[in-house]
């Protein structure tokens, strides 16, 4: 009889370590707080604190049960908030930055639906200084080609190809919501779609991406693919404020590892029209590179030229922006860092304010200078 309890009690044991060991659930986060001095925002100059700056804050949870033969149900829930205030971000959603559920085969890829990023953020993002080490101040102007991240896609979903010697592919369709064929309104009205290719073979890492958002600002549609956070200076008409009827987006970037030195490039080309009959084109080109002069220790260095091509009703503009970054960050740890980074713009052509992104404060002259010092932490 004891011998049965105890095999018994084996039996079950077993069988509960099974399910733990197909199953699991992360907590994690990062907590990333620093202080901001800006020459000049309206005339003055300012000392701020910043949140978020070479990582975004964020708090989740992720976790994958095994449905056996290698295919995976996965999901993510993943909320921003503001490390100084503790308010949650993104439009104050509770899981802003990301929140989906899918199913994952490394035969076949990965499939999931719900609160994502797009394609462009998931691969030319990656070569881009500012998701490296020189912050979020360091975006391309306006962060109008999204390569930081400044909005997500509701509604999506998303493929991920498995890796084909060394390629891989990303297609996404985040859906309007909304099927009334009246005027202003259907099928297409706030939706999304975008696509990458990216490659990586040594020390080359190489990709290119689309993404294109139809009636992106619409008034009559809230619940589409973009709200909330679509929003910025480049997002509504310089003319009359109206909002964007269109946004296009190609990008191309990569990096190439000599050594210790690492060098990248990035190109994007913005096309965004308004409900007033204006547009704006960007082209955004940037070299960046980077150090790591100890394991510990990381230099880096980056220039963005931005050549812009605003169509209004009374002419065409011709704005131009030059931006330059230079930072540090030293690893405290394997989990803890502090970094430091300073941003220089000029604006030069018909652009008479220099505005570095995120800041959202233009200079009261074509010069503005943001220095920023922070510590971040992982968990």
């Amino acid at each position: 009889m004891q011998t049965r309890h105890f095999l018994a009690v084996a039996a079950i044991g077993s069988i509960a370590n099974a399910a733990h060991a197909q199953s699991s659930v992360t907590l994690y986060g990062i907590i990333d707080n620093g202080i901001a001095y800006v020459n000049n925002i309206g005339g003055a100059h300012a000392v701020q604190a910043s949140t978020a700056n070479l990582y975004g804050n964020r708090f989740g949870l992720k976790g994958a049960e095994d449905l056996g033969q290698g295919l995976k149900a996965v999901f993510t829930l993943e909320g921003g908030f503001n490390g100084f205030s503790g308010r949650s971000g993104q439009g104050s959603r509770e899981f802003g930055r990301q929140a989906y559920v899918g199913l994952s085969d490394a035969r076949y890829g990965t499939l999931t639906l719900g609160r994502q990023y797009d394609p462009l953020v998931d691969t030319v993002a990656n070569f881009s200084a500012q998701n490296e080490w020189a912050t979020d101040y360091a975006a391309h102007p306006g962060d109008a080609d999204n390569l930081d991240g400044s909005f997500r896609i509701n509604n999506a979903v998303k493929y991920v190809s498995p890796t084909y010697a060394g390629l891989q592919f990303e297609a996404l369709y985040g859906l309007s919501n909304q099927a009334s064929a009246g005027n202003g309104a259907g099928f297409s009205n706030n939706r999304a779609y975008a696509a990458s290719a990216s490659y990586a073979n040594g020390p080359l890492n190489f990709a290119v991406a689309y993404l294109k958002l139809n009636n992106p600002g619409a008034a009559n549609n809230t619940s589409g693919a973009v709200s909330g956070d679509y929003g910025g200076t480049l997002y509504v008409s310089p003319q009359s404020g109206a909002a964007a009827s269109s946004d296009a987006v190609i990008a191309t970037g990569g990096t190439y590892a000599i050594g210790k030195a690492t060098l990248g490039a990035v190109y994007s080309n913005v096309k965004l029209s308004y409900f007033d009959q204006t547009s704006l084109h960007l082209d955004n080109y940037e070299i960046n590179g980077q150090y790591q002069l100890t394991p510990a220790l990381l230099l880096g260095i980056a220039y963005t030229y931005t050549d812009g091509k605003s169509n209004l009703l009374s002419g065409t503009q011709r704005p131009r922006y030059h931006q330059a970054e230079l930072g540090t960050n030293y690893s405290l740890s394997r989990r803890t860092s502090v970094y430091l980074v300073g941003i220089y713009q000029q604006a030069a052509g018909d652009a008479k304010n220099a505005e570095i992104a995120e800041l959202d404060q233009a200079s009261s002259t074509n010069k503005q200078i943001l220095i920023v010092a922070g510590l971040k932490h992982s968990f």
